[in-house]
């Protein structure tokens, strides 16, 4: 399996690799607390950190659904990260117009799960040279990925990183195939396992998601267990007051613990 470099580290390598923010951008403050204190976290464990929120998440359950604030605007508080923090950015792109100038800011454009197998979206974002992460479809299986990512690969870029985030099973619900991870790493592409997504109810609450935030540690123990090197989590200083999929997101305080086991688990299986 192949390493992607992203600034003065390497994921899928020797140290875990997380990327963690709030889903969505709410506010400047918020972004700028949260990045604060998970730099510092991961700084304390010795953890690779990127900040990670969307300045719009296309994919709501509901028109009424908080979206965030838009590219622009959203570009602006990212950049705000970048510059106070010295984080590299993920962020997700839903149109292929929105490649480039989200590649002026971001080091990592993630292509969210439900647009995974949008072609010209691939092509645009493998055309920026930024490494691009692949949400896996909630309903692929984990082979099928190989020719999406090679989409990217023919587009002239093999920086490419898989997310594993769950599938879908029966309605509202979701199930993780730790198998899914082995699959994908002997494919060459290192694998990120989204915990926090894994447990979200899609569409469970009605006209939003609901989620089982309680069984986000959980999944994130038994990824690492099964080879993954690199974690996803969405986390949010108070989750039951955000404006976007609160109910699976982490708790800020919770963070550095949570952090702190999954690191140990890290460094005996690896």
């Amino acid at each position: 399996m192949k390493t992607i470099i992203l600034n003065n580290f390497e994921i899928g390598k020797d140290r875990l690799t997380i990327f963690a923010g709030p889903c969505a951008i709410e506010s400047k403050d918020i972004v700028l607390k949260t990045a604060e204190q998970l730099k510092k976290d991961c700084e304390k464990l010795g953890i690779n950190y990127v900040f990670k929120a969307s300045y719009d998440k296309a994919n709501r359950s509901s028109i009424k659904s908080f979206r965030g604030p838009g590219i622009d605007e959203g570009l602006k508080i990212l950049e705000a990260v970048k510059k106070e923090f010295g984080l590299p950015i993920v962020t997700d792109i839903h149109k292929e117009e929105e490649a480039k100038p989200a590649a002026e800011v971001a080091d990592v454009l993630q292509i969210p799960a439900f647009l995974c197998r949008q072609t010209d979206l691939l092509v645009a974002a493998a055309k920026t040279g930024k490494i691009v992460n692949i949400k896996k479809g909630q309903f692929l299986a984990p082979s099928q990925m190989k020719s999406i990512a090679q989409k990217v690969i023919d587009s002239g870029n093999d920086k490419i990183l898989i997310t594993e985030r769950g599938t879908t099973f029966g309605y509202n619900n979701l199930v993780s195939d730790m198998r899914s991870i082995k699959i994908i790493q002997d494919m060459g592409y290192p694998v990120v396992f989204d915990a926090t997504h894994s447990v979200q109810l899609p569409g469970g609450a009605g006209d939003s998601s609901g989620g089982e935030r309680q069984f986000a540690p959980l999944l994130a123990k038994s990824a690492i267990a099964a080879g993954a090197k690199c974690l996803f989590f969405e986390i949010h200083p108070e989750p039951d007051k955000a404006l976007c999929d609160g109910a699976n997101m982490i708790p800020l305080n919770e963070a550095y613990e949570l952090f702190e086991l999954l690191n140990k688990i890290f460094k005996v299986v690896n």
